[in-house]
C-alpha cells in the first residue's frame, strides 16, 4: 500500500493523514486572521462544496458532465421559493434544496447515464441549457433576469443571527462542508465507493462480474446532486438572492476547472481547487478587471503541465513523506475495524 495515498484516496489508505488535519485547520485559522473577508470566505466554502460534489461523480465514477450547475441552481431556487413562501428555518431549507436537486437527478439520471463520453457531455449540457432558458422565460416563478430577492432566514439554531460581517455565514457553510465531506470520504472508502471506481475503470468488466452498474451510477449521481443542491441552497441563504447565474453553463465549466486545478480523483481535489481558483480570481480581478482570465488560464496551464493531477499531485511529489503518511493512531483504529 502506498503510504502517500492517504491524502489522495481514502479507499487506498489505512487512516487519517496528517495533511488532512492541517487542511481542516486552515479554515479555522482563516476565520481569525481574515475577519474582514468572511463573506468572501463563505463563497469560497460554497464553491468548495460544489466542486467536491462534481469530483464525486467525475473523479470516482467517471461521469463526465457539463450540466452540473443545474443541481446547484435547483437547490438555490428551491430554497428561495421556500423562504419567500414563509418558511425561514435555514437547516431544513438546506435539506429541501438538496432533496430537490437529488429528485431531479433521479428523474434524468436513468436517461442520461445510459450514455457515456461525448454524448453524455452533450446531453447534460443540453439539460443545463434548457433549465437556464426555462428560468429566464418563467419570470413569474424565478424572477427572470431580475432574480429572486428578499430571501431571509431566521438565525441558525435560533442562536446565531446573520450579519453583513459574515461570521455566521462562514461558520455555517464550513459546518455544512465538513459534514458533506465526512459523508463523501466514508462513501468513497466503502465497498460502494470501490465499486464506483471499478465502473470508472471498466464498466463492461463490472457488468460481467454481476455488479449493478446502472444502479450504482444513478445512486452516486443523486448523492452528488444532493451535495450540489446543498451548495446552491447555501448560496441563496448567504447572499439573500438567486439569479440566473446559478444555472449558467459557466458555473458548470468553472466546476471542472476547479476540479482539474485541485486534482481529479482526490477527495481534496475539489475543495482545494475551488479555494485556489476563487482566491486567484479575486486577486486577478482586482489587479486587472478586464484581463483577469489570462492570469487564471496561465496558472491552469502551468498546473496541468507540471502538476500531474493538479495541485494534489504536485503536493504529493514535493512535500516530505512525513506530511503525507497516515497517523499511527488512526491506522490502529481502521485496522481494528477491519479485523472485526
Amino acid at each position: 500500500m502506498n503510504p502517500q495515498s492517504s491524502f489522495y484516496n481514502p479507499a487506498a489508505s489505512n487512516g487519517v493523514g496528517l495533511m488532512e488535519i492541517v487542511f481542516w485547520a486552515l479554515p479555522g485559522v482563516a476565520f481569525f486572521v481574515f475577519p474582514d473577508n468572511l463573506s468572501f470566505g463563505a463563497q469560497v466554502l460554497i464553491m468548495a462544496l460544489y466542486a467536491m460534489s462534481l469530483g464525486l461523480i467525475l473523479g470516482f465514477a467517471g461521469i463526465v458532465t457539463l450540466g452540473h450547475a443545474a443541481f446547484f441552481g435547483i437547490g438555490a431556487y428551491s430554497t428561495g421559493w421556500i423562504a419567500l413562501a414563509g418558511w425561514h428555518e435555514p437547516i431544513t431549507a438546506t435539506f429541501a434544496g438538496g432533496a430537490a436537486a437529488a429528485a431531479l437527478a433521479l428523474v434524468v439520471g436513468p436517461i442520461v447515464l445510459r450514455l457515456s463520453g461525448l454524448p453524455l457531455m452533450m446531453m447534460t449540457l443540453a439539460i443545463g441549457a434548457v433549465l437556464f432558458e426555462a428560468a429566464n422565460k418563467f419570470g413569474w416563478l424565478t424572477g427572470g433576469e431580475n432574480g429572486l430577492s428578499g430571501i431571509e432566514f431566521a438565525p441558525v439554531l435560533n442562536l446565531f443571527p446573520w450579519s453583513v460581517f459574515g461570521q455566521t455565514s462562514y461558520l455555517y457553510c464550513l459546518a455544512w462542508l465538513f459534514v458533506m465531506f465526512a459523508i463523501f470520504r466514508s462513501l468513497v472508502s466503502s465497498p460502494f465507493g470501490l465499486a464506483l471506481q471499478g465502473v470508472r475503470e471498466n464498466a463492461l468488466r463490472m457488468r460481467l462480474v454481476g455488479a449493478p452498474v446502472s444502479a450504482h451510477l444513478i445512486k452516486v449521481y443523486a448523492i452528488s446532486a444532493f451535495m450540489a443542491g446543498v451548495a446552491g441552497s447555501l448560496s441563496a441563504q448567504v447572499t439573500g438572492f438567486v439569479g440566473l447565474d446559478v444555472l449558467a453553463i459557466e458555473l458548470s465549466i468553472n466546476g471542472i476547472i476547479m476540479l482539474v486545478l485541485g486534482g481529479v480523483g482526490s477527495i481534496y481535489g475539489g475543495p482545494l481547487g475551488a479555494a485556489v481558483y476563487m482566491v486567484l480570481k479575486d486577486f486577478a480581478a482586482n489587479w486587472d478587471p478586464y484581463n483577469w482570465m489570462a492570469a487564471i488560464g496561465l496558472f491552469l496551464i502551468l498546473v496541468v503541465l507540471f502538476g500531474r493531477n493538479g495541485l494534489i499531485g504536485l503536493g504529493q511529489r514535493i512535500l516530505p513523506k512525513a506530511f503525507l503518511i497516515s497517523l499511527p493512531g488512526t491506522q490502529r483504529m481502521v485496522s481494528r475495524r477491519q479485523a472485526t
